[in-house]
């Protein structure tokens, strides 16, 4: 739990996938911030946070989106992303894209210094000397190349995730390995997209575990696209689900992501 001398003002940065394709992401998240201590508020007026954009070259739309996102946010004390993707285009390519802007650059890194992935912060600020939830399955945990090394969230989902009772973790024989998503990557390079995605499923089944864990939906959705092809009954969950208790409430399906 948070004490007085640590922020407790947060901006949630709710993702448009999250946003369009499982909006449970983010109330799992809003619920697990607010068990944190925080005050927190989904800004109406956030946008996208560019990434498509600036990963295709379009430095000047990506510009744009990142003004209205730092003038949506830059009012809070911290600003809290269920996403390594979009935590890191804050904290890593926001004051890169205005470094000749002396306007915008100080604006940039200032929001880019108070900006965490969602494991990040409950690491380090939620309380977890009583489990967070409970879920009687068997996991293996997909770390994001976003999370994994634009943002250096690695161990802090696997502490979070031993605090839920029941949980029993099943890691893969790669841990490092790509899920082909890559955003618009997936779209450019289709086949090969699908080729590491398969590659990666295979690690998924290796493990025997009934439900793939993981902190960043794009990947989630990549992973669960292929193993509904192969037809496995792998069920696949954003990892706010689980620790908030939501992945078996209704209307959350894990086969889907």
């Amino acid at each position: 739990m948070m004490t007085d001398t640590q922020p407790c003002n947060v901006g949630l940065f709710v993702t448009c996938l999250v946003d369009l394709m499982r909006p449970s992401v983010g109330f799992a998240a809003l619920r697990l911030l607010e068990r944190a201590g925080a005050q927190v508020v989904a800004p109406n007026t956030q946008t996208c946070c560019g990434q498509p954009a600036y990963n295709s070259g379009d430095f000047s739309n990506a510009r744009e989106i990142a003004k209205d996102v730092i003038e949506a946010f830059e009012s809070f004390e911290h600003v809290v992303a269920p996403s390594g993707s979009c935590a890191g285009m804050i904290r890593g390519q926001y004051p890169e894209l205005f470094k000749d802007d002396s306007t915008w650059f100080p604006r940039a890194q200032n929001l880019a210094s108070r900006t965490f992935e969602l494991c990040e912060y409950l690491d380090k600020y939620l309380d977890l000397s009583e489990p967070l939830a409970s879920f009687n399955h068997t996991i293996t945990y997909h770390d994001s190349c976003a999370s994994r090394r634009e943002m250096g969230v690695v161990d802090q989902p696997r502490k979070l995730l031993g605090a839920v009772d029941g949980l029993e973790l099943k890691e893969l024989a790669d841990t490092e390995t790509c899920c082909g998503f890559g955003g618009l990557f997936s779209i450019k390079f289709a086949e090969l997209s699908d080729t590491i995605a398969n590659t990666k499923v295979d690690l998924i089944k290796n493990t025997k575990a009934e439900v793939l864990v993981g902190g960043d939906l794009g990947c989630l959705m990549k992973q669960a696209g292929q193993l509904k092809d192969q037809k496995s009954k792998v069920r696949v969950y954003h990892i706010a689900e689980i620790l908030a208790g939501m992945a078996d409430e209704p209307g959350v399906e894990g086969n889907n992501a």
